[in-house]
């Protein structure tokens, strides 16, 4: 039985959506609850960008673009004493966390994320896991077993690195967004200071997670020796979708990323647009905010006094949109760089107009009252025009042609 429309109200967790979309309701379907929607569609954002990434370094391998990085290994060696200590203590966390998520799962359900940070579990799983993954390693290792190890050399591709690219770009994304969030606001590095790791999970920017991201992307290409001006053409395009899928997530969730009061009349020329997409209410959202619903009984009982603009939404369409554009011209242009270029115009447009209806912290910058992001939005326009005028005059003066 279906509840309520999807987009009429936000969902905290996968157990909330699941619950009006499909009725599903209790038994197995609490452990739905543990799934955060913001923390879901960030994993989504990962996976896509990472598969339309790896079929574009595919393409510029067949095109000679890309070469493998050779790395010598030594095969055949039985499993060490490290390896099979770091799985097992890698098993027990796992097992302790999930078997104990399992069994404790009307505490959880309370509080998911607390609940993980706690020092809760099950030891019995603890135990499981470890023994587990220990078998497993040892298992894998014993199959390729030689009587005598033996070193060889191995190519491996841009592609096949993939795992380790978006691995990096986490690190440094999540890094480079607490970072840059931290110093948005004298107030949140005091925040952050009092409980590092009650604070840390809450509050990032992403141009910080984007800058960050790049930067670890950047030393990890440049340590394989891959050509790091064609490997930026061919991520670029993704970040959008990235940035797309993962704003979904804030749109879902009701994180408070969302614009400014809106109690304007929606005009004519956008009669054709649902209510809620121009003026929203955020009902259960994430962060309580707002005011109490009358009659609720969940977790997140609070809608927002006033309406608001649905920023996260318009920035869904915006990145979607702009990633399509940049994914069918990729192959068309030759130049190195351009699709950089573009990317970072065209993302510093769209940053800056959302930024005009977005509520955000406002800093005094040369006598102005900006937003931090409004300032990096405009450092790449400028950075992406002198990107495509300088490339291309780089591209003519080799007199290569496109």
């Amino acid at each position: 039985m279906i509840h309520q429309p999807l987009l009429l109200r936000a969902y905290a967790n996968l157990y909330a959506m699941f619950h009006d979309l499909l009725g599903v309701e209790g038994g197995a379907g609490e452990i739905l609850r543990v799934f955060q929607s913001f923390g879901f569609f960030m994993a989504m954002a990962f996976l896509a960008a990472a598969y339309f990434l790896q079929r574009d370094l595919k393409r510029k391998e067949k095109l000679g673009i890309f070469k493998g990085y050779e790395v010598e290994v030594e095969v055949g060696l039985k499993a060490t004493p490290t390896e099979l200590i770091l799985n097992g203590v890698l098993g027990a966390l796992l097992g302790y966390k999930l078997i104990g998520l399992i069994f404790d799962l009307d505490t959880v359900k309370l509080d998911p994320q607390a609940w993980m940070l706690s020092g809760q579990g099950s030891f019995i799983g603890a135990i499981i896991g470890a023994a587990a993954l220990v078998y497993s390693k040892y298992s894998e290792k014993k199959k390729q077993e030689l009587d005598k190890p033996k070193k060889v050399k191995q190519l491996i591709m841009p592609h096949q690195m993939i795992g380790d690219i978006v691995m990096w770009a986490a690190i440094g994304g999540i890094g480079g967004a607490k970072l840059f969030y931290l110093f948005e606001t004298p107030g949140n590095f005091s925040s952050f200071l009092s409980d590092p790791l009650g604070s840390f999970f809450g509050g990032l920017t992403i141009y910080g997670g984007l800058i960050g991201g790049t930067a670890t992307v950047v030393w990890f290409a440049y340590k394989r020796g891959m050509n790091i001006l064609q490997l930026a053409d061919s991520v670029t395009p993704t970040l959008f979708l990235a940035y797309g899928v993962g704003r979904m997530g804030c749109q879902v969730a009701g994180d408070g990323d969302w614009g400014i009061d809106n109690l304007n009349p929606k005009p004519d020329w956008l009669s054709w647009l649902p209510d809620w997409a121009w003026a929203y209410d955020y009902a259960h959202n994430v962060n309580n905010e707002g005011i109490l619903i009358p009659g609720c009984t969940e977790q997140y009982c609070h809608v927002l006094a006033v309406p608001v603009y649905p920023t996260p939404l318009y920035e869904i369409v915006m990145a979607l949109t702009l990633f399509g554009l940049l994914w069918s011209i990729r192959t068309k242009i030759k130049v190195p760089g351009i699709i950089l270029s573009l990317y970072l115009i065209f993302n510093g447009i769209e940053r800056f107009t959302i930024e005009q209806i977005r509520i955000n912290t406002k800093l005094d910058f040369m006598g102005m009252e900006v937003t931090q992001a409004e300032i990096i939005a405009v450092v790449f326009v400028l950075t992406g025009i002198a990107g495509l005028i300088g490339f291309t005059m780089l591209h003519k003066k080799q007199g290569i042609k496109a």
